[in-house]
């Protein structure tokens, strides 16, 4: 089996980012199309109501995966540091300890979802008309919690290793069988919101059913063998050290965003239909924004491994200068087409009103929001993730909620609720440039001392 490695260690930088990046960025893009694919479908076939129901469950949703997804990240940055001192023994090991510990996850998220999910909702203000529409949606969704987890782990360990190629394969194969099924499901079964939930949960299950078979592999250093399935004490609290800061910092932002999903509930269904097909656009701009994330974690994390630190301010200064040119890109590109894109999810000309409301603000400062994923993924890839954590907490999620309970309350439009993400991500990228400095100051020191101790001996 050929295996597709980019070499995070030697070369050029600007190249072998884009080689990382672009498969990571396509597997994003093809997953939103889905998801995109989910809302085109259930807006069409069973209307606004519909269409809004499936929207305003992102942030709870997002709220609750996020607080297991995050030990994805340790994961990833564990793997990328034994590849990089080509630790094999303990790539193995991570290997078994990532697979046990995303499907026990899922497993326990998929239980806490179905359960807290109505409450959730009605504590949201999630309209009458919609609310009920929701519970159906999140309920089934959940239901491939395990599958979702065990997919994003296992491909955890692929990026870690520079392979990013299969995940998307992985993707495309998954996805073909969630349209289908949407087809099927919504337009000729009138499942409508149970439908797509139905087909997304199918779709987890093929995903991680062919990244479990690649990791089978007998010819690969993190051969899987199910044998060996066991968390292992030693790396899980190396992964908790790491994961759970990122965990909370992805719940932390879900919490804020679960606050503006609120206000913007208060405008009523057309407004949550508006907001639910411009927040899937912009999903496009992010994905570019993360692939720089995932770059950062990566390259930091194998060049740290491999005693290289040296490298990772060029990592960082690569991955700053690609956010930019694609952020103003890809948003720029939003923006002036925003009416057209927003018209394939609905048809109501009040909701796509309100939908161009947050396309026009948030779709320009995106680029902001690549600043702080790369300096974020950067000070993750050296060990450090409690730093993060503390300062999304105070700079991005903490200003959000004031922003809500003072700014917004005095000018109740779309247009301050907005404002309050472009505002947020500059402070924030502004305290994390500062954390940056700190932590490499620390790492490089710390390498030159470990350098010194090695020539004396």
């Amino acid at each position: 089996m050929a295996k597709m490695k980019v070499n995070m260690l030697e070369g050029s930088l600007a190249k072998n980012l884009i080689l990382f990046c672009v498969p990571v960025i396509l597997t994003g893009i093809l997953q939103l199309l889905f998801n995109a694919c989910d809302m085109v479908v259930v807006g069409r076939f069973s209307g606004s109501e519909a269409l809004a129901a499936v929207g305003s469950t992102a942030a709870l949703a997002n709220l609750l995966v996020n607080a297991f997804m995050g030990l994805s990240v340790g994961v990833n940055v564990l793997a990328a540091q034994f590849f990089g001192a080509r630790d094999y023994d303990n790539i193995q090991s991570t290997v078994h300890t990532a697979v046990t510990l995303g499907f026990v996850c899922g497993s326990v998220l998929a239980v806490l979802g179905i359960m807290v999910c109505r409450p959730c909702l009605e504590a949201m203000g999630t309209p009458a008309d919609v609310i009920d529409l929701s519970v159906t949606y999140m309920r089934f969704y959940f239901l491939g919690m395990p599958f979702s987890l065990v997919y994003n782990f296992g491909a955890a360990i692929l990026r870690a290793q520079g392979n990013t190629r299969q995940p998307l394969i992985f993707l495309i194969i998954a996805g073909v069988v969630n349209v289908i099924l949407n087809l099927i499901f919504v337009i000729l079964l009138h499942m409508s919101v149970a439908g797509v939930a139905i087909a997304t949960a199918a779709s987890q299950v093929v995903s991680a059913a062919l990244i479990i078979h690649y990791l089978r592999d007998p010819g690969s250093v993190y051969h899987l063998d199910y044998k060996k399935l066991w968390i292992h004490g030693k790396l899980f609290k190396k992964i908790l050290r790491i994961g759970v800061p990122a965990s909370m910092n992805s719940m932390l932002f879900s919490f804020a965003n679960i606050q503006i999903q609120s206000s913007i509930n208060l405008f009523g269904s057309a407004a949550m239909a508006g907001s639910s097909a411009a927040a899937n656009i912009e999903g496009f701009i992010y994905i570019a924004m993360n692939a720089m994330h995932q770059a950062a974690i990566n390259f930091t994390g194998q060049n740290v491994g491999a005693k290289c630190p040296d490298r990772v301010p060029k990592v960082v200064r690569w991955c700053l200068l690609y956010v930019t040119i694609v952020g103003l890109g890809i948003g720029g590109l939003c923006f002036l087409f925003g009416k057209n894109l927003i018209s394939l999810y609905t048809q109501d000309l009040q909701a796509i009103e309100q939908g161009l409301i947050r396309n026009g603000i948030i779709t320009l400062t995106y680029f902001m929001c690549g600043y702080m994923e790369v300096f974020t993924g950067a000070i993750r890839g050296m060990g450090y993730s409690f730093s993060p954590m503390v300062i999304s907490l105070l700079g991005a999620c903490g200003l959000r909620i004031v922003w809500i309970y003072t700014i917004f309350q005095m000018y109740q439009t779309l247009q301050v609720l907005y404002i309050s993400w472009p505002v947020s991500w500059a402070l924030t990228t502004l305290a994390l440039i500062v954390c940056y400095a700190v932590v490499m100051g620390k790492t490089l020191k710390k390498y030159r001392v470990s350098q010194e101790e090695t020539e004396l001996c």
